[in-house]
């Protein structure tokens, strides 16, 4: 039990690590009010989101508009023609008015007029603007509603932004509380009802009312950090945007144009929504331009409070709550690791197995969009809990575990990207990336042993690069071979393939392991069409280096072997012996360069539509029947690759500039002691077709075999510095005769031949 629980923990060690230190920097960004804009904005969007409400039919609006100050003539209006609103307004029977103008100074005419109307309109509300820190910037009240006790602040509460997010339930004038002129009007309204506050014994500011529960606002609730918290605060949970009530105007009420129980049981509002007396405040729903974008009137701004409040009592309407700073903590730790957890559980998934088109664009299996669509998907969930959150009336942190989430996930990955890097430093020329993680993440990875396995084996071979390499210098072979290996193990790697040696010039490459692999022979076949793709990029590198065109062979096979750690436990090596790994090389030894061949037994377990460019039977060494062997065009399905369908044109050479040749058969790296003389009759950019002097059948190679010719010099003296390598293909010519594919020439033959095809190129076109 012990030793599971450290290799678990071994096993997520990064997450152990990551997760906690990603969220100790969100929290800390959090705290110190960096992410404070950002958690407003969140805020404002989704109250943005929210499906439409529909209108508080409680509370009416009397909005004095531009066309009333057109009428009026004057502003302030005066106080007969306010006298003669509010008469009309209470002969409707509201429960309460609200008069949301400051009117601490007559307006003749009609003052006499307005102050009777005060003292006998008992439901009436007047405003006033407390400023404890500057006191004459504050506004006094109407006297005789101040006398009467029938004024409340309607101080406002701007956020840094310069939006109102907050409302004000009650605030402080002389160091008493004094109530807000929305929560008057409301108690107005619910008193009617017998419905009152309640404070409750555990702590008096949290109170019942009704069906809802009031609780202060605290610094840091919500995205807020040390926010000013004086007097009695809520959060504002909007029932819309600007006009979301209903609004009559000053002339509207005054000449009776509106219905004769529209005010009754409500309560009225009076106040200003004229664009040029400037009552306007910046809300959530103002958007993120605030130079620009629609603001609300201060009037509809206590309508929202007073909604907010008899809602909440009367109808349940959630008032928005926030978690406390635990809770949050450890919200963010907990998306801290889910980033962290999601990206170490795929490190070992590698996403570069993505195969390029014909066009060069990069696809890659369906079967990864659900390992790529996990980040989007999880975050889609953080932000659907956090929205049906909101509706509920919980405002959630949303950017903190975002950051959490991310900054876990690029944490892991770039410790990721960094070991890995360590990783190939030290093993890369030793052992794969999947290799070295089965090493590192099995204890038994470094045992001896083996098992049989079937897999698919793909060798390849440069053409000639033997002769190539006697003509250069050790440091120009090595840069050929590194730029070379470079492009092939790219190739190789993208189709996870693992690299069992590099041999020289030659790769040999196993896929279905360390890791098994159900489509192992489409990812090798499709590698194969890589990497005879990539030589296209390799042949420009050695072109602007001055390098001679390289050309490579393949072959694949699908086959049992066996597969294991082999060696000692000084040294060990992981790898792949057997009858199939020595066929894999038989196979690609017939290839010439830009081809491809596979066996059989691969082509029937390919799942993906093959392209064939054709067959042929061979009967390699060892092996007692005849094999069938294809050559590879093209894999299509999700791989969809192909290589240039070009067929070679072969121009005969008039008799008086035919070339002639020794040659000589070739068994692996060694010259055969018979020579052959023969004539160049037919010349094609990459092979000949050879008329052998000696007419008998032994004079002629067997197809699929290597020779090596050498170029005669006009008398007749062979030269090492004409020679050339090439293998005689599978394809019908007159007796004595046989095409050659080159596989290797010097430079002066090259020069030579180049020059001739040129020139019987032109004359046949």
């Amino acid at each position: 039990m012990q030793q599971q629980l450290k290799r678990f923990i071994w096993n997520w060690r990064g997450v152990w690590t990551v997760a906690p230190t990603i969220a100790f920097l969100v929290i800390a960004l959090r705290l110190l009010g960096w992410l404070q804009s950002w958690e407003w904005a969140a805020f404002d969007q989704y109250l943005r989101a929210r499906p439409q409400e529909s209108i508080d039919n409680r509370i009416v609006i009397v909005g004095i508009n531009e066309a009333d100050l057109r009428k009026e003539k004057q502003w302030p209006i005066s106080d007969a023609v306010l006298a003669e609103l509010i008469e009309k307004i209470k002969r409707q029977n509201p429960r309460a008015i609200g008069l949301d103008l400051y009117r601490d100074l007559p307006v003749e005419p009609g003052y006499a007029t307005l102050v009777k109307v005060f003292k006998t309109t008992p439901n009436l509300i007047g405003i006033e603007k407390v400023n404890e820190q500057d006191p004459n910037a504050a506004i006094a009240p109407p006297p005789i509603l101040a006398q009467q006790g029938q004024v409340g602040l309607n101080n406002v509460v701007v956020d840094d932004d310069g939006k109102l997010r907050r409302g004000l339930l009650s605030g402080v004038k002389d160091e008493q509380p004094i109530p807000s002129f929305s929560f008057i009007l409301a108690e107005l309204y619910l008193q009617a009802q017998n419905i009152l506050p309640q404070p409750t014994e555990t702590d008096p500011k949290i109170f019942h009312w009704g069906k809802g529960i009031f609780r202060p606002f605290n610094p840091n609730d919500g995205g807020y950090v040390q926010a000013d918290d004086g007097g009695y605060q809520l959060l504002l949970n909007y029932r819309g945007a600007a006009q979301s009530f209903r609004t009559v105007s000053l002339t509207q009420v005054l000449e009776g144009q509106i219905p004769t129980q529209l005010m009754r049981d409500r309560i009225v509002l009076i106040g200003s929504i004229a664009t040029s007396l400037n009552d306007f405040f910046y809300t959530p729903y103002s958007g993120d331009r605030i130079i620009t974008l629609q603001r609300t009137p201060g009037v509809e701004i206590q309508a929202n409070i007073i909604s907010q409040i008899l809602s909440a009592v009367l109808d349940s309407r959630p008032l928005i709550q926030t978690w406390t700073e635990p809770v949050e903590g450890l919200w963010i730790l907990f998306w801290s690791f889910v980033g962290a957890t999601l990206t170490w559980n795929w490190r070992y998934v590698s996403l570069s197995h993505k195969k390029p088109k014909k066009s060069n664009q990069k696809t890659f299996p369906l079967s990864l969009f659900p390992k790529l669509l996990a980040p989007f998907l999880v975050l889609g969930s953080l932000f659907g809990i956090t929205y049906a959150s909101f509706l509920n009336g919980w405002w959630i942190p949303i950017v903190p575990p975002v950051l959490a989430f991310s900054g876990s996930a690029i944490a892991i990955t770039t410790y990721l990207a960094y070991t890995a890097a360590q990783i190939r430093q030290t093993f890369g020329r030793y052992l794969s990336d999947s290799v070295v993680a089965e090493v590192l993440e099995n204890p038994k990875g470094l045992q001896i042993g083996g098992e049989n396995r079937i897999l698919t084996l793909l060798t390849s071979d440069l053409r000639g690069f033997t002769a190539l390499s006697e003509q250069l210098s050790p440091q120009d072979v090595v840069k050929i071979l590194n730029i070379y290996l470079e492009a092939m193990t790219d190739a190789i790697v993208q189709y996870q393939g693992t690299i069992d040696d590099f041999m020289g010039d030659g790769i040999l490459v196993l896929f279905g392991a360390p890791i098994p692999q159900e489509n192992h022979p489409d990812r090798a076949v499709a590698c194969a069409v890589a990497m005879q793709l990539a030589m296209n990029s390799v042949n420009e590198r050695m072109q602007q280096l001055g390098f001679p065109k390289l050309e490579m062979g393949i072959g694949i096979n699908t086959g049992e072997v066996v597969l294991g750690n082999i060696g000692s436990t000084q040294r060990t090596k992981y790898s792949a012996v057997g009858q199939q790994v020595n066929l894999t090389f038989r196979l690609e030894s017939y290839s010439v360069g830009g081809q491809i061949l596979i066996s059989e037994s691969t082509l029937k377990q390919v799942k993906q539509p093959l392209t064939i460019n054709g067959c042929k039977q061979v009967k390699p060494k060892g092996i007692k029947q005849a094999l069938t062997i294809y050559e590879l065009r093209g894999i299509g399905g999700e791989y969809n690759l192909y290589l240039p369908q070009a067929e070679e044109i072969f121009f005969s050479l008039p008799e008086e500039i035919r070339l002639e040749f020794h040659y000589a058969l070739l068994d692996g790296k060694h010259i055969g002691d018979s020579l052959f003389k023969g004539n160049l009759v037919k010349l094609a950019a990459n092979g000949a077709l050879i008329r052998a002097e000696n007419t008998e059948r032994y004079a002629v190679p067997e197809p699929l075999s290597n020779i090596k010719l050498t170029l005669l010099s006009p008398n007749h003296v062979l030269d090492t510095d004409n020679d050339i390598y090439a293998k005689v293909l599978h394809k019908s010519a007159e007796p004595g005769s046989f095409y050659i594919h080159f596989t290797a020439k010097s430079a002066t033959v090259a020069a030579k031949l180049e020059e001739l095809y040129t020139r019987i190129k032109t004359c046949n076109t």
